[in-house]
């Protein structure tokens, strides 16, 4: 990330969802958010996952085609200033590094894949901050292939889960000839019903006093209500027991004609109807309003709240308050990783050049978080504990990581130690190479769990080319970790990308 970008300035989001892909760009300044633009167009990559989860061409290329149009309204966007995330159908597709490479190529930004519970997390930022209140609420984001629930009061997020059903998926599986019978949308409530059962009492009736539907499906049966004279808006009951009649009514997708109801949204609307229904029936809500805010908007907002922080002398945002709550949850020796840390990232700032200094900022982060968990497996097992802190650091849920990020850092912690064929695929990228080579320095460096010497070892790198000096009073009276270091040179020398030597 750019530490040069203007929190204050312009700001876009790209939110690729199952459904739809939409490009914001907005402008937060003083607490207040300004839209300057909004792109959406209907995609329908969600449609395009087969009963084995690849992507199919003809969805990638509809995905693609978008994007590139995306790419050409952000030309002359800087990297820092775009954010672009990838939900439930990226999530699922088996193939999905493939169109991840693709996309990227045409949109020229990196996409991060994020969690679902990460997808809540946003969703709720950009409804906390667009319609603010201090009461507690639910706040349900029906997506093309999942939804999530969030229950927080002001803006912080007290819980949060995403469920694998959407608008999409449940039209696709209960109405895939398009017939509209009263016996499909049981079938679809009851599908549904048992995806939300394990909702019932974490989400129930007595922890909220107010309910809000974000983005898609909420919004456009509001809008039909509204339009329809049903209600002034508001998603009731009863105003969606109307709408699965007049669905009914015209008995087939392609028949469906309601008011203010765009033609794109046909062909989801009764999934879309049968997740509302249920969840209003489930979960005793009485009204659903729609909601300002959603994903796209919480990207923004996370956003501006990490470029501030890269303008702070030590930059912490929710990422970092990850970490910590990850270390106290596994028992991490904290005072360890700070000496790991130290070390790791001395080093790795005497190889990287001061010109790519902001290119680098997102790296030397990940190289730091990577170092601060570096010991979360011992809580597993001291045997192999690099790889018990690779898996759980892969699987546990992370607020504010993207899945990709947190991946990387994962795969950095499990090139601690041991032999590097393990991380081969990851250390074609150069920048990971480096990354892992300090950390494994560091590791063995402060293996004794001793004070650190920061002055001790000093890393020099000419192209792929690295050389790591001792200093002569220390190397004296630390024989069996020099020994350990010129083990890990001969290491890399066997197998490594990076030539690794001493003089």
């Amino acid at each position: 990330m750019n530490a040069s970008v203007n929190p204050n300035g312009p700001l876009a989001a790209v939110d690729m969802g199952s459904n739809s892909f939409r490009l914001e760009i907005g402008q937060l300044s003083h607490g207040r958010y300004r839209r300057i633009d909004y792109l959406k167009e209907t995609v329908r990559l969600g449609a395009g996952l087969d009963p084995s989860g690849m992507l199919s061409e003809e969805a990638a290329q509809r995905g693609l085609d978008c994007l590139r149009r995306f790419a050409a309204r952000l030309s002359g966007f800087a990297p820092g200033q775009v954010r672009a995330v990838a939900t439930q159908t990226l999530r699922e597709a088996r193939n999905r590094n493939a169109f991840l490479l693709r996309a990227q190529e045409v949109l020229g930004f990196p996409i991060e894949v994020i969690s679902g519970r990460e997808e809540a997390r946003l969703t709720y930022a950009g409804v906390a901050h667009l319609q603010p209140s201090n009461e507690p609420r639910l706040v349900i984001d029906i997506g093309g292939r999942s939804t999530e629930l969030i229950l927080g009061q002001g803006r912080t997020p007290r819980a949060a889960e995403s469920f694998s059903i959407g608008c999409v998926s449940l039209s696709l599986r209960y109405f895939p000839d398009g017939r509209l019978t009263e016996s499909a949308f049981r079938s679809a409530q009851v599908a549904a019903g048992a995806e939300f059962e394990e909702a019932l009492q974490p989400f129930a009736r007595h922890h909220w006093e107010q309910a809000l539907g974000s983005s898609g499906t909420a919004g456009a049966v509001s809008q039909v209500l509204h339009a329809a004279g049903v209600t002034d808006g508001r998603i009731t009951p009863g105003a969606l027991r109307w709408c699965i009649e007049r669905c009914l009514e015209a008995g087939h997708i392609d028949k469906i004609v309601l008011p203010g109801m765009k033609s794109d949204r046909r062909a989801v609307l009764p999934g879309g109807l049968s997740i509302l229904y249920t969840l209003a029936a489930h979960f005793e809500i009485e009204t659903l309003w729609p909601a300002k805010g959603a994903l796209r908007q919480g990207v923004i907002f996370d956003q501006h709240e990490r470029l501030l922080a890269l303008g702070q002398a030590r930059p912490t945002d929710m990422r970092d308050e990850s970490v910590a709550e990850l270390q106290q949850r596994f028992d991490v020796d904290v005072t360890q990783a700070v000496r790991v840390a130290t070390v790791a990232l001395a080093l790795f700032d005497q190889v990287m050049p001061e010109s790519e200094a902001a290119a680098m900022t997102d790296a030397r982060r990940e190289l730091g978080w990577a170092c601060a968990l570096h010991e979360l497996g011992l809580m597993v097992s001291h045997h192999d504990h690099h790889r018990h802190s690779a898996y759980l650091l892969a699987n546990v849920d992370a607020p504010g990581f993207s899945q990709s990020q947190q991946r990387r850092v994962a795969d950095l912690v499990l090139g601690q130690r041991g032999g590097l064929r393990k991380i081969e695929p990851q250390l074609a990228s150069e920048v990971f190479a480096w990354q892992v080579i300090c950390l494994r320095l560091a590791a063995i460096k402060c293996h004794a769990r001793g004070e650190v010497d920061i002055k001790a070892l000093s890393l020099q790198a000419n192209g792929r080319d690295a050389v790591l000096t001792f200093s002569g009073p220390w190397a004296e009276t630390h024989p069996r970790t020099v020994f350990l270091l010129r083990e890990e040179v001969a290491a890399w020398t066997r197998s490594g990308p990076l030539r690794l030597s001493t003089p």
